[in-house]
Parts: structure tokens; C-alpha cells; sequence
């Protein structure tokens, strides 16, 4: 179970590196830096042709490589290891590799698409899934952990999460995929840029500023449900309050990037990274919240560990 739960922490980071690495080889316009697939100029690693755009997209696909193959070793440990485990984790895992899988073939249909706006868009969203699907199984982990080691203890659990909880994250689930899959749609046709420059194609970039108001609100009132919490559920008030911070701080970046035309790439990668923390964070959030809503969850009857 620790083994599993190392794979998944480390999985999420290296999801949060995979989907900066690609908003950064994006704004380096080294999308078809590498103009074959899945090889680079017919190689591994293509020395001769090797330059910051190459080694950007060269080493988005690497990054791509290490995630797909320590998705599929997690699959196989927990094949191997199921009876064990909870009931939940083998299906958790699947859809992992699933996303994975599709993950690669929308990379590959870029680079064929020579960068298709949808198919952009379509390999970023669904990266997104992934990080919120990783981080949501991530943090159940650590929940049934929590069970396993205090087992004889159930007074020491957070008591089990009220109703009225769940559908808070689930909402801001929904407004935030919803935001950034706009923002992709946005970057990917360069439609900021061109509002700004030419006042062309304002559609995407004023859509993506006013949708921000409702995933803000959605997150505050998070926050405020988190703040009646009992005290026990410190990570779940911790995700929900930073997420607010994150949330202010994204509007604030993306507020300055306007303000000096994307002029400064770094900015704009900072708005991407931002955007991947909050996904992984609502993704933990959720975990949390669907584990200790559950009947897995201990209460004054005992635990039920499968």
C-alpha cells in the first residue's frame, strides 16, 4: 500500500511537470520542433538537431514516456497484489492507464495534425483528467492508509464528512475543467494575442476572463463550507482555503500577462503551472471527500477495509 501510494504522489508530480513542460513548449512555439513521432528526427535523442525548442519537445515526450511507464508498473503491482487491496483501487488504476493511453495517441494526432487547435485542446484536457484522477486516488490512498494504521483506534478518525459537503468540490470540479479547457481553446488558436494585437478572435480570451468569476465564487464558498468542517479535517480546510489563494493568484497573473501583451513567456507558464496545482489540489479534495462520504470510511460501527 505505501509502495502504491509513493507511485501515485509521485505520478502527480510528474503530471504537474508534464502539463508545464507542454504550455512551456507551446509558448517556445517548439510544438513540431520534433516534426516525426514518436521518434525525434528519427532518434532518441537527436543530438545533432538539438536546440532549446528540440529539447523542449523532446523532453515533454520523455516526461510523457516515464508517466505512461510508471502508470503501467502500478497497473502490475496492483494486479498482482489486488487481494489485498481495496476494492476501489483496481479500477482507479485502469482508468489511469486508459487516460494514459489516450493521452499518447491525442500527442501523436498533434504532432500528424501539425498542431490542430482541437487536438491541442483535447491533449491538454485530458491531462487535466489525468492530474485530477491521480491526485483524487493519491489522497483516497492516504485516507485508507490512515484506516489501516489506527484501525484499533476509530475514535481517532475524522468524524464522516456531512452531505452537504461533496457537492462543493464537485461543482468547482466542473467550472474549473471548464475554465482551463477554454484557455486551451484560447491558446491553442493564439487568440489572446490576436485580441490584443489586432482585435481579432476576442471571443475565446473574454469567455475565459468571465468564467473565472464563477469558479472564484464556487471556490470561496468552498472555502467557507471547509471553515464549518469539524477541526479534524485539517487537509480538506487546508486544500479548500489555498485553492482560494490559488484562485486570486491565477486572476492576478493572468491579469499582469494581459497587461504587458504575453510579452514575457515566464508569466505565462506561471499561469499554467498555477492552473496544474489547482486541478491537483481539487483532485485531492475530492478524493478525501468521496473515501470519508463512503461507507469505507470508519464510523462507531468499525471499519470496512474492501
Amino acid at each position: 500500500m505505501r509502495l502504491i501510494q509513493g507511485i501515485t504522489s509521485h505520478l502527480v508530480v510528474g503530471v504537474i511537470a508534464l502539463i508545464v513542460i507542454g504550455g512551456t513548449t507551446r509558448v517556445m512555439e517548439a510544438g513540431l520542433a520534433c516534426p516525426d513521432w514518436p521518434l525525434c528526427y528519427g532518434s532518441l535523442l537527436p543530438g545533432k538537431q538539438m536546440n532549446l525548442q528540440v529539447f523542449l519537445e523532446w523532453f515533454h515526450r520523455l516526461d510523457a514516456f516515464l508517466v505512461g511507464l510508471a502508470i503501467v508498473v502500478l497497473n502490475v503491482i496492483v494486479v498482482l497484489r489486488r487481494s489485498f487491496l481495496p476494492h476501489w483501487l483496481p479500477w482507479c488504476t485502469l482508468t489511469a492507464l486508459f487516460l494514459v493511453a489516450i493521452q499518447g495517441a491525442l500527442g501523436a494526432l498533434t504532432v500528424i495534425s501539425l498542431l490542430a487547435s482541437m487536438s491541442v485542446t483535447a491533449h491538454l484536457g485530458t491531462a487535466l483528467v489525468l492530474l485530477l484522477h491521480l491526485g483524487a486516488t493519491d489522497q483516497a490512498l492516504r485516507c485508507h492508509l490512515q484506516t489501516s494504521d489506527q484501525a484499533e483506534l476509530p475514535q481517532a478518525f475524522p468524524p464522516r464528512l456531512p452531505r452537504w459537503w461533496w457537492p462543493l468540490p464537485l461543482m468547482v470540479m466542473v467550472a474549473l475543467l471548464t475554465q482551463c479547457l477554454v484557455g486551451a481553446l484560447m491558446a491553442s488558436q493564439w487568440a489572446a494575442d490576436r485580441c490584443l494585437d489586432w482585435g481579432d478572435s476576442c471571443y475565446w480570451l473574454t469567455n475565459h476572463r468571465l468564467l473565472a468569476y464563477p469558479l472564484l465564487l464556487g471556490l470561496m464558498f468552498m472555502a467557507i463550507g471547509a471553515a464549518f468542517l469539524p477541526g479534524s479535517h485539517r487537509l480538506l480546510k487546508s486544500f479548500s482555503f489555498l485553492s482560494v489563494a490559488f484562485g486570486w493568484g491565477q486572476v492576478l497573473i493572468g491579469r499582469f500577462n494581459l497587461t504587458v501583451h504575453l510579452g514575457i513567456p515566464s508569466i505565462t507558464i506561471a499561469h499554467q503551472l498555477i492552473a496544474a496545482l489547482l486541478v491537483a489540489l481539487l483532485g485531492a479534495a475530492i478524493g478525501r471527500t468521496l473515501l470519508m462520504t463512503s461507507s469505507a470510511w470508519p464510523d462507531q460501527g468499525g471499519v470496512d477495509f474492501g
